[in-house]
């Protein structure tokens, strides 16, 4: 039976959407298991998928503090945001800063800058046991 290109488009964008729904599930899966052994709660993070030679692939960083949202196991309580091992930092400074959230942003003070190193180094430490 011939199909519709619209149905056609319908099936493969579905397909699409299921592999990346899978995929993504398991990484995060993986990934929330490996971490918590570690101390870390992954508390959120963004995968993107891209074509390469017709397969659907992993693209961008993947699992980093600027993609993801890292709590630190040990001072989770439920209904309490915990501190963070990521951007959130920045965040919190800039929601201090008097701007219209478009770019370009503020320039970072150094402080902040360099906490924010200290941030990240330290769940890079927490989450492979060694030192950047």
């Amino acid at each position: 039976e011939n199909i519709s290109f619209e149905k056609t488009v319908e099936i493969v964008v579905q397909e699409a959407a299921d592999k990346c729904k899978e995929m993504t599930l398991r990484l995060f899966i993986e990934a929330a298991e490996v971490a918590l052994e570690k101390g870390i709660i992954i508390a959120d993070t963004k995968f993107e998928f891209g074509y390469y030679e017709g397969e659907i692939i992993l693209i961008d960083e993947v699992l980093t503090c600027d993609s993801s949202r890292f709590w630190p196991a040990s001072s989770y309580e439920e209904g309490k945001n915990p501190p963070s091992l990521d951007k959130q930092f920045v965040r919190d400074y800039l929601e201090t800063q008097d701007w219209d959230k478009t770019a370009p942003g503020p320039v970072l003070p150094d402080e902040i800058v360099q906490k924010t190193r200290e941030i990240y180094r330290e769940a890079y430490k927490q989450l492979t046991g060694e030192d950047l």
